[in-house]
């Protein structure tokens, strides 16, 4: 490895695990094709869909740690909620994991801008209300909190996404979370579904574990970062630029498959 490889990749991961800490997402939506396009761009080999979602699957387990710790107080933590979206992607996300190695290059690229563009619209419904609601009085319809996790579960497994990217709009839109509690709870499901991806990613053989050290570094730096960060932000302003983020990100996967 020589020195361009290591601030490219590292640069990559802080940005990512930022991102990640400040929106409750994982951060391969702006991993995924970075890791996918920025290499080539400086002179570097490039890495193939495959090695970029295994890298992708252990780092987001590493930001997601540092992003719930930043999170542990202030009652952002729905717990209930936890262990309901959590549990069901875990299990999808073992099934997506495994499920990934029978598929090609191309069809990863695919499963990867479909979710995305799901999130894209999903980001764009109104959002109207749901920041007045008390913390400690927030409900959800559980099996289907638990459900439409297990489908995320299952997609993002196989791109080694972590799926947060697809779980803050159905938490927000479809459950009507608020957001910080949204940015925060999705951070801890997203660490459980991160464990089903990297398992499946790793006895699969497609982990590169020289850039993934590199991006986990960062990711334990940045995310922390991020998350006091977005505490700060006006909620409006987050979920905007969650919405920015998540289109931009579509829209350059289809036109590349396309």
């Amino acid at each position: 490895m020589d020195i361009t490889f290591i601030i490219t990749i590292f640069l990559i991961g802080f940005i990512g695990s930022y991102i990640s800490g400040m929106l409750g997402i994982g951060g391969s939506i702006i991993k995924y094709p970075m890791l996918l396009y920025i290499p080539p761009l400086v002179g570097l080999t490039a890495f193939t869909a495959h090695e970029v979602s295994g890298i992708s699957a252990i780092q987001v387990f590493f930001a997601t740690i540092g992003g719930v710790w930043a999170y542990r107080k202030g009652g952002y933590l729905n717990k209930s909620l936890i262990a309901y979206m959590g549990i069901s992607i875990l299990i999808g996300s073992f099934i997506g994991g495994f499920s990934s190695k029978l598929m090609s290059e191309n069809g990863i690229n695919i499963v990867y801008g479909s979710l995305a563009l799901i999130a894209a619209i999903m980001m764009f419904v109104p959002k109207k209300g749901i920041d007045d609601i008390r913390l400690d009085q927030v409900t959800f319809n559980k099996s289907l909190a638990a459900f439409l996790s297990l489908i995320v579960g299952i997609g993002s497994g196989i791109v080694g996404a972590a799926g947060a990217f697809l779980l803050v709009p159905i938490m927000l839109v479809v459950l009507k979370i608020p957001t910080r509690m949204t940015i925060a709870s999705s951070l801890a499901i997203t660490f459980l579904s991160s464990i089903g991806a990297t398992i499946g990613k790793i006895s699969t053989g497609q982990i590169s574990y020289y850039p993934a050290i590199i991006m986990i570094i960062a990711s334990l730096i940045a995310a922390p970062l991020g998350a006091a960060a977005g505490k700060k932000m006006n909620t409006k302003v987050l979920q905007i630029i969650l919405a920015v983020i998540i289109s931009i990100t579509a829209i350059k996967i289809w036109l590349e498959i396309l």
